[in-house]
C-alpha cells in the first residue's frame, strides 16, 4: 500500500475538525491524496470516519472514511471556545505525525493550525509550527536548515525573515542568511516542485532596491554579495529587485520563486492573489511539511463557515512534493 501523509488535529477548538472532514470530502477520490488524521475521531465533522490502529491502514480505508489514529486524552471542546486542557494532546499530534514521517510511516506531515498561546502551559516555547517540527526532526538527528514559503495565486515566496520588527531586519539578513534560505529554495524547486533548473530572485529590502545605495545600503553591502557568491556556485539567482515589481515579474514567468525580504513583503502578494488557498511549506527538513497559511479561526469555527479551500491546497501539495522526493534526485 502507498504512504499516506499524516495530518495533525491541531486546535480542537478550531476550524481543524470540520476543514478536515471538508477536505476528506473533496479529496477521498483524487489518486495520491490519502491522509489520516491524529487526534479525537468524536470531533470531527462533514465525513464518515473510521478509527485505524496504525498509518498503514490508511490508504486501505481513504477512499470510503477519513481514518483516524485516536489520540487519547483529548477534552471535549466547543467549537470556537480554546480549552487549555486540550494543549497536550495538540503538542502530542505533532509528535507523533513527525515520528510516523521520520521513521517511514507517512509520506509527509501537514499541520492544521494551532494557538500557540494555549500551549506555552505544557512548556511549549517554540515561535510557532515551523520551529517546532525543525526541532523534532534535530531531537532524531536529522540536520535542519528550516525555511519558511508561502505557496499561492501562482507564486512561490520564501521569507528571508518572519516575525521580527523591522528594525532588527538588516541585521538579521548578515550571517550567511541570504545564502542559507537560497540553497535551501533551490533544492526544494529542484526535489519538491521538479523544476530542473530554477531561477530565483532576491528582493530589495528598501524602496527601488536602494537605487546603488542612494536609499539605503543594505542591497549594495548584503543581498547582492550574497547573490553574487551564489552566482558563483552556479546557482541562478538576480540581484535585489525592486520589491513593487519582482511579484509581478514572477508571475510572468521571469522567475520560478522570490526570496522576500520581511513578513509582509512576501505575505502581501500571495495573500491578495489567493487569500483562501495559500500554504505554508517548510523547507530544509529531512521530511514534508506544510500547512494552511491561516490561523484557529476559532470566530468560523463557532459559527460553522470555516472554509477549507487552504488545506486542501495544502494536502495536495504535500502529496506533490512526496511524489517528487520518490523520483531520482542529483
Amino acid at each position: 500500500m502507498p504512504l499516506s501523509l499524516a495530518l495533525t488535529m491541531g486546535d480542537p477548538a478550531g476550524c481543524g475538525p470540520s476543514i478536515s472532514g471538508a477536505a476528506w470530502q473533496a479529496l477521498h477520490r483524487e489518486s495520491g491524496a490519502a491522509f489520516y488524521l491524529i487526534g479525537d475521531p468524536k470531533l470531527v465533522r462533514g465525513a464518515p470516519v473510521q478509527v485505524i490502529a496504525s498509518p498503514a491502514e490508511a490508504s486501505g480505508v481513504f477512499a470510503r472514511a477519513l481514518p483516524v489514529i485516536a489520540l487519547p486524552n483529548v477534552p471535549p471542546v466547543a467549537p470556537g471556545v480554546p480549552d487549555a486542557a486540550a494543549a497536550p494532546a495538540i503538542v502530542r499530534a505533532i509528535e507523533l505525525a513527525v515520528a510516523d514521517a521520520l521513521e517511514g510511516r507517512a509520506s509527509g506531515v501537514v499541520t492544521n493550525p494551532i494557538n500557540k498561546a494555549l500551549l506555552y502551559g505544557t512548556g511549549f516555547r517554540f515561535p510557532g509550527h515551523t520551529e517546532f517540527v525543525a526541532h523534532l526532526c534535530e531531537q532524531a538527528g536529522h540536520a535542519v536548515s528550516p525555511v519558511m514559503m508561502l505557496t499561492g495565486g501562482g507564486l512561490r515566496v520564501a521569507l528571508a525573515t518572519i516575525h521580527m520588527p523591522h528594525a532588527a531586519v538588516p541585521a538579521a539578513l548578515g550571517d550567511g542568511r541570504l545564502e542559507r534560505i537560497a540553497r535551501a529554495v533551490h533544492t526544494s524547486l529542484i526535489r519538491d516542485f521538479g523544476i530542473a533548473r530554477p531561477r530565483l530572485a532576491f528582493s530589495g529590502l528598501n524602496p527601488h532596491a536602494g537605487e546603488d545605495g542612494t536609499i539605503g545600503r543594505e542591497e549594495v553591502e548584503i543581498i547582492n554579495p550574497a547573490a553574487h557568491r551564489l552566482q558563483a556556485d552556479g546557482i541562478d539567482i538576480s540581484l535585489a529587485r525592486p520589491g513593487d515589481t519582482v511579484f509581478a515579474e514572477a508571475l510572468s514567468g521571469a522567475y520560478d520563486a522570490v526570496i522576500a525580504m520581511t513578513h509582509d513583503q512576501g505575505l502581501i502578494p500571495v495573500k491578495t492573489l489567493d487569500f483562501w488557498g495559500g500554504v505554508n511549506s517548510t523547507l530544509g527538513l529531512p521530511i514534508v511539511r506544510t500547512s494552511p497559511d491561516h490561523g484557529t479561526a476559532y470566530d468560523a469555527a463557532a459559527a460553522g463557515t470555516s472554509r477549507p479551500d487552504s488545506l486542501i491546497a495544502a494536502l495536495r501539495l504535500a502529496a506533490e512534493f512526496a511524489a517528487n522526493r520518490m523520483k531520482p534526485y542529483a
